[in-house]
């Protein structure tokens, strides 16, 4: 009895204020990911466009990757006429959710059989948007709480970033589906409504950040030149991790660039596995984009309050474990005839253990980050993260034309392999705090 009040007691910090905005938030942080890189690359193999070519637009996804060079200007740039009503988190985040609803509307101006340049500048402008509302909502959400309640937060903006997947995934083949009525084949009209009702969602974010409180706003040192502030902004939030962690250092951001390779780099090609095994889309959008979706979020809620009970490094090991052979299930998939029960088994496995291996990087990043420096390195971390796996996801789709979905999922697998070394050695590696 006791140790199941002790559990009750540690879920009721999922009833917070904070955790119910992070939950809107994530829904906004959600929504763009897919619409330029998983249900684009469906939307791009309907229109009859070459899997080599899909991988190779999936590197848009690499301005995430390199979000740390503009995070030391959200971290501490005011914005005219923004900042000064809203304050520095949400007048970044505005700005940016403003720009991923426009980067959104272009795309859904586009028809990527006429041409495919204007469709990726609009992709890459909703993908920059997006990254830099990662940036400014990581650091929103780190000096919102407590360290202590840093694995629920990660869990509450999990459970609203993967429903926004669900819509992003599902609804937005709901909606094109809807909008092509009867015709046959490919319509690029209900990919345009689709993608036009995607951009007009955005509003649960903008809406939230209006009614969210700022946070309690951290003091900045005055700079007297130019070169001091580009010093504090650009030289010190990286100085202050290596300072902390001096040779370790290498260790830890290693662990960091690789923890997500197999999810990443298995994912690119998932939707065009789904269309060439003859999956259709009412069965893609129920059981990959809702029921999966769904045990991403039982998986973030376990592997969160597994990480509150056991601790980061236990689950962080446990999730790196379950994510690789996952995709295994993958291979096993590709041999099999399209069924919706084998689909659902697979997708069931895979994201439930995407969801604990999420719930615990997310509170381990945050443990190394100094709240003074907040956005810049959780920046870092977060870019470092997606760097080699999103550029060798670019390569996936070359992969599977020359050898086959099966031996590309098992490779993925495999890729897997070293993380778990590093996850036990940095165990081994105390957290140190920024004095």
């Amino acid at each position: 009895m006791t140790s199941f009040r002790a559990w009750l007691c540690t879920l009721k910090v999922y009833t917070q204020p904070a955790s119910w905005r992070m939950l809107a938030l994530g829904f906004s942080a959600g929504l763009p990911l897919l619409l330029v890189l998983g249900t684009l690359s469906f939307w791009l193999r309907e229109a009859g466009i070459d899997r080599t070519t899909i991988g190779y637009l999936s590197w848009v996804g690499l301005a995430y990757a390199f979000k740390w060079v503009w995070a030391p200007l959200v971290d501490r740039l005011p914005l005219p006429g923004l900042t000064r009503r809203l304050g520095r988190r949400r007048s970044w985040l505005l700005l940016s959710q403003l720009l991923i609803a426009a980067g959104l509307l272009g795309m859904a101006s586009q028809n990527p059989q006429l041409a495919l340049t204007p469709m990726v500048w609009s992709a890459l402008v909703v993908a920059f948007g997006s990254a830099t509302q990662d940036i400014a909502l990581d650091a929103y959400r780190i000096e919102s709480a407590s360290m202590q309640e840093q694995a629920a937060l990660a869990a509450t903006y999990q459970t609203g970033y993967r429903l926004a997947m669900i819509w992003a995934g599902a609804g937005v083949l709901w909606v094109a589906t809807l909008a092509q009525g009867e015709q046959l084949g490919y319509a690029v009209r209900a990919w345009q409504v689709a993608y036009s009702v995607m951009a007009a969602c955005m509003v649960v974010g903008i809406v939230t950040v209006l009614l969210s409180p700022e946070p309690q706003p951290r003091p900045l040192p005055p700079s007297r030149s130019v070169q001091e502030w580009l010093h504090s902004a650009l030289v010190a939030p990286f100085a202050d991790f290596i300072a902390r962690y001096r040779w370790q250092a290498a260790l830890v951001l290693g662990l960091i660039a690789v923890y997500r390779i197999s999810d990443v780099v298995m994912g690119i090609m998932a939707n065009p596995f789904y269309v060439d095994m003859g999956y259709t889309k009412a069965q893609v959008a129920a059981v990959t984009k809702i029921y999966g979706v769904l045990m991403t979020l039982l998986g973030a809620f376990v592997g969160g309050a597994m990480a509150m009970r056991w601790g980061v490094m236990r689950v962080l090991m446990l999730g790196a474990l379950l994510s690789a052979s996952s995709n295994l299930l993958f291979a096993w998939l590709a041999a099999q005839a399209p069924t919706t029960v084998g689909l659902t088994l697979v997708v069931s496995a895979d994201n439930l253990a995407g969801g604990i291996a999420s719930a615990a990087f997310i509170a381990y990043l945050s443990s190394l980050t100094n709240v003074q420096y907040s956005a810049t390195q959780y920046a870092l971390f977060s870019s470092m993260m997606l760097l080699a796996p999103k550029w060798l996801a670019g390569f996936s789709g070359q992969f599977v034309d020359a050898y086959g979905y099966s031996p590309f999922f098992i490779s993925t697998a495999a890729l897997g392999l070293p993380v778990l070394v590093l996850v036990a050695l940095a165990a081994r590696v105390p957290t140190v705090p920024a004095e």
